[in-house]
């Protein structure tokens, strides 16, 4: 029986409510309304996301989660897991498992399956069976057991993952969850029923090490994803369909901007005529904001010695997991292939005396990196091995540091306005105050580091949220996090601060008083990586680029080989006029070049005959709007010069 004395509810509203001690999450909800009692996935609990079913014994901050809420999400799809493990013992006896966690978008389940297999053909059974569970409306239980306890269960089972796993963990914090007849080792929470999940869907099997170590069995990594609602499924796999048509895998081979070469070698790519354009006027357009902001421009080399790495303190966090060497005739002669370009600006600060007059000292370099990524992790431009940063590192004066992070940001949001990235919301990734062993450098200098990214982000109204353990090793950072057409969230940009490298490097200024000081260093990259960047920018647009950055603009259609001078001689004017495209002089219906041209995602169609030889004229057309009239090729000059701005 529960002890009756009361302990005080405060809500995320700030309003607080007496309750008795041992009520749950779902009571509460219960006790405010009925309708919010049935949206209730789990609470969340001094900053704890546990069962809505579990008991509170003390005053606590409670907020209760419902599908709108991330840890709802997560909640619903890590009991989600569960189910599927259900099912699977279900149908494939015997059947043992590793580890089922929520995604950021549905879960997984690792698990060995013997003597069985499974394929993409036999999901739907799998489904079915899940669903038919699900209906039974059997209740998560959580279960604290002891760990002798635990291991003669999962003995008795024959599950040696689960006894694995049980190894790892303390006498006292150990706990099972059961529903209907399945029962898994979890640390939870879970939602209050297996009723809440409607609707299922698996998506993928592969293959996965156990525990992710290559010396490990490899398991059956099965994928999945559920729903409250049937419509919130089908929606689902509606933009999953949408996501494949944008895949800038698929769009960069139809557009011919990128190729990747077994023989170059897996994870380098190749950029075509047209991808090299499109990487040109993206790199044109940030040099142009650089300058304007006082950047200067540096080139640095693809290799570096492996002492500047050990300066750095690169190798030591890094080693062979980054580096790639570079085999050279001279003994102690050690070079590496360039994995970030930071040790080598600290390098050309170096090489002059500096004063405190010539801080800030801004540099920037689009500069290739090199780095060994597993093969599996390949995944076309999004994870590549040698790869292109909008690097820039400030050198500043520590009373500077807020006013120049400031600067980047206002940078980084131009970039994303002007590229169509409008939704966004940022990272402020610092220490973790009980992990310091991780990071290098003295705790002063990581407070006056941390404080300037906080301010900074205020300073900007930013919509941030904190993760501590998340910053670089030698600093804390400000990660941005864009949210593209179909809703999906990328990092991209990033902002760090830094007063590790100064030191280590022994970089200095003279200051005013004629006393040697240390510069801090600002790290930034709005684009992150060319590579990365274009192909979210593929998807986001879905390969319709705006006009400014289209690698052909325009493509000149002769109706038939008689009026190919002519087209010729619209191209040669317009290309007067920075107009870049092509003349499609190819032996084919006019229909087909139109057509064409739309697959191709090329902005104007300009189409020339008898009669606009005859005016010296051309009939346009826009893609997505069709036919726009006639115009002089000089009026179209000066149309188009209108159009194609950057916001």
């Amino acid at each position: 029986m529960k002890d009756q004395s009361n302990i005080k509810i405060t809500l995320p509203d700030g309003s607080t409510r007496e309750y008795p001690q041992g009520i749950s999450g779902l009571e509460i909800a219960q006790s405010i309304s009925e309708g919010l009692a049935r949206n209730v996935l789990a609470a969340q609990v001094n900053g704890e996301v546990w069962d809505a079913t579990r008991a509170i014994d003390t005053d606590a901050d409670v907020k209760l989660l419902t599908w709108n809420d991330p840890e709802g999400q997560a909640t619903f799809w890590h009991s989600s897991a569960h189910l599927l493990a259900e099912a699977l013992e279900a149908l494939y006896p015997g059947v043992k498992f590793g580890t089922g966690p929520s995604l950021e978008k549905g879960f997984y389940y690792d698990v060995d399956l013997g003597e069985h297999s499974i394929s993409q053909e036999d999901f739907p059974k799998i489904e079915a069976k899940m669903l038919e569970l699900a209906r039974q409306k059997n209740a998560y239980v959580r279960q604290p057991i002891s760990k002798a306890e635990a291991i003669a269960f999962f003995t008795e089972k024959g599950d040696e993952y689960k006894l694995e796993l049980i190894d790892g963990l303390e006498d006292g914090s150990i706990t099972l969850y059961t529903q209907g007849g399945f029962t898994d080792l979890c640390r939870g929470p879970h939602v209050p029923g297996t009723g809440f999940i409607k609707a299922a869907k698996l998506t993928n099997v592969a293959g996965a090490y156990w525990r992710n170590k290559q010396e490990n069995k490899m398991l059956t990594r099965i994928y999945g994803i559920t729903f409250p609602k049937q419509k919130e499924l089908d929606d689902y796999l509606t933009l999953i369909e949408e996501a494949k048509r944008r895949d800038h895998r698929k769009l960069g081979k139809e557009l011919e901007l990128f190729t990747f070469s077994e023989k170059v070698g897996q994870g380098l790519p190749l950029w075509l005529p047209k991808g090299a354009m499109l990487r040109e006027r993206l790199e044109s357009f940030l040099r142009k904001a650089q300058l304007r902001a006082g950047y200067l421009p540096v080139v640095t080399p693809h290799i570096g010695s492996k002492e500047l790495y050990v300066t750095s303190g690169h190798w030591d966090k890094y080693g062979k997991d980054s580096f790639q060497p570079i085999k050279t005739p001279n003994v102690g002669e050690e070079y590496l292939l360039k994995p970030m370009n930071c040790p080598h600006h600290c390098e050309i600060y170096k090489s002059s005396p500096r004063s405190y007059r010539d801080l800030p000292l801004r540099l920037a370099e689009f500069g290739t990196v090199y780095r060994y990524e597993q093969s599996g992790e390949l995944h076309g431009l999004t994870r590549v091995r040698g790869f292109t940063q909008d690097d820039a590192h400030i050198f500043c004066r520590p009373e500077q540091v807020k006013e120049e992070f400031v600067r980047v940001i206002d940078l980084v949001l131009y970039v994303f306005r002007t590229l169509g990235f409008n939704e966004y919301s940022a990272q402020i990734s610092l220490r973790d105050p009980d992990d310091k062993q991780k990071y290098i450098g003295k705790d002063e200098d990581w407070e006056k580091a941390e404080s300037a990214i906080i301010e900074a982000a205020q300073e900007r109204g930013l919509n941030t949220i904190t993760e501590l353990g998340e910053a670089a090793f030698y600093g804390p950072k400000l990660d941005f996090m864009v949210r593209d057409a179909l809703g999906r969230k990328w990092q991209l940009g990033t902002i760090q601060v830094d007063y590790q490298l100064p030191q280590r490097f022994e970089l200095e200024y003279v200051g005013s008083d004629n006393q040697k000081y240390r510069p801090v260093m600002i790290h930034r990259a709005p684009f992150g990586s060319m590579e990365r960047f274009i192909a979210i920018l593929i998807e986001n647009t879905a390969g319709q680029f705006p006009l400014w950055l289209s690698p052909d603009q325009i493509a000149i259609l002769p109706i038939s080989d008689k009026y190919s001078d002519y087209a010729d001689e619209v191209f040669f004017a317009l290309q007067d006029s920075d107009i870049r495209g092509f003349v499609d002089h190819r032996d084919e219906k006019i229909g087909r070049k139109i057509r064409d041209a739309e697959v191709s995602k090329v902005p104007f169609m300009l189409i020339v005959g008898e009669k606009e030889q005859a005016e010296g004229k051309v009939s346009i057309r826009r893609k997505g709007e069709g036919d726009l009239g006639t115009m002089l090729i000089a009026e179209f000059a000066a149309f188009f010069q209108k159009e194609v701005k950057i916001a």
